[in-house]
């Protein structure tokens, strides 16, 4: 295929694929199975409308009550119950609707080959429903509610429904990624580092040069900066990637990928609270909203690194790091110690406890009351080559 070469304003060169002509066979495929089973949804109510029988959806369940810890496998995977979603009655016709209404959104995407935000797709499936003063959505949580559950109805990830989420995660290291054409060089992403999109599928993104020999994944974009600045991925021959908080998919979904396809250890650099234990959890065994999705987000085998219970006294911290546990950070640090994939590990109890004991939590970025660069110069780097670390 021809290439292209652009300059950017930098007067960097930057080198382009020329833009594809037609859907891969990976994608193409995708799309018809996506495609027919909407149909057959769609088939199976016109079907039941004209039988005179009255139309309805089965809805998988998406909540705790119908999620399961697959203690073989390491993941949170979704049960069987499902709830009907009927026509004809008044709580649930409003829903119904909508879900016709996306379901025929999203067809349309997959003919015309292209991408909506969730934002975008609040935005086309909005209008006033005639000879009424009712919009279809009220806002767009509304609006994203359905289209999870349409992920789980039709059995298709949100990916595959040609929608996409806010770009929200960063990547710098020793890796040379493929996204839609475009060669990516991520030891060369400067101080504001590789934008991690939110659909990172095969036939987005694929992996030409991976050199690494971990990712090291922190919570927050501060930190990851302190890291970046610092050349910690140079000096440690490493991938550096952070997910402002909890990691949307897009940033779970290369994570996995990156372990699953080429084996890199992933190590999880999070805050010292029941927030940053949850983000763990959730990069680890999935979370209960997506246990659809643990087969290709959760990583079983993740490492939490820090920041620890123990580490006011063996890094010698100040009191001034301390931040008081609150009521609801105890509720929520005893309902994590009663996960299952936690209960049984002797390590986390102990961690968990211990940070109830200290009755206060803290955040990575307080290892700066140290040195500015203690946490890239001493703490990881010396945690890293004990391997101290929880699993």
């Amino acid at each position: 295929m021809a290439k292209k070469t652009t300059k950017k304003p930098s007067g960097k060169k930057v080198t382009k694929k020329a833009p594809a002509k037609a859907k891969t066979a990976y994608r193409a495929e995708r799309d018809a199975v996506t495609s027919e089973r909407l149909q057959n949804l769609a088939e199976g109510i016109v079907t039941s409308a004209l039988s005179g029988r009255e139309p309805k959806l089965d809805v998988p369940t998406r909540a705790a009550s119908n999620t399961k810890w697959n203690k073989s496998k390491g993941i949170l995977q979704m049960g069987s119950a499902a709830q009907e979603r009927q026509l004809f009655n008044m709580g649930q016709a409003r829903k119904f609707m909508q879900t016709l209404l996306h379901g025929q959104g999203i067809n349309e995407l997959i003919d015309a080959d292209k991408t909506l935000s969730l934002r975008g797709m609040f935005y086309k499936g909005l209008h006033t429903i005639a000879g009424t003063k009712e919009k279809t959505f009220n806002d767009q949580t509304e609006s994203d509610g359905i289209l999870e559950d349409l992920e789980v109805t039709v059995g298709s990830l949100r990916e595959e429904l040609h929608i996409f989420a806010k770009k929200r995660g960063t990547m710098v290291g020793n890796i040379t990624v493929i996204d839609s054409g475009d060669t990516i060089d991520c030891r060369r992403m400067g101080s504001g580092g590789y934008a991690i999109p939110s659909i990172c599928e095969p036939d987005v993104i694929q992996f030409e040069k991976v050199e690494a020999d971990f990712v090291l994944h922190v919570e927050k974009d501060t930190v990851w900066q302190r890291f970046n600045e610092d050349k910690f991925w140079k000096t440690h021959n490493c991938i550096l990637t952070e997910g402002s908080g909890q990691p949307p998919r897009g940033v779970r979904r290369l994570l996995h990928r990156l372990n699953k396809e080429h084996g890199l250890p992933i190590i999880c650099l999070l805050d010292c609270d029941p927030w940053g234990h949850y983000i763990y959890s959730v990069i680890k065994q999935g979370s209960i909203s997506l246990a659809f999705e643990s087969e290709r987000l959760a990583i079983p085998d993740a490492k939490f690194l820090g920041i620890r219970s123990k580490d006011y006294e063996a890094c010698e911290l100040s009191d001034d790091v301390k931040i008081e546990l609150n009521d609801r950070d105890k509720t929520r640090a005893k309902q994590i110690a009663e996960y299952p994939w936690f209960q049984d590990k002797k390590a986390w109890q102990k961690e968990i406890q211990g940070m109830l004991r200290n009755g206060f939590k803290m955040e990575v970025e307080s290892l700066i009351t140290k040195d500015i660069s203690y946490v890239t110069e001493t703490y990881v780097p010396e945690r890293l080559a004990a391997e101290d670390w929880i699993s």
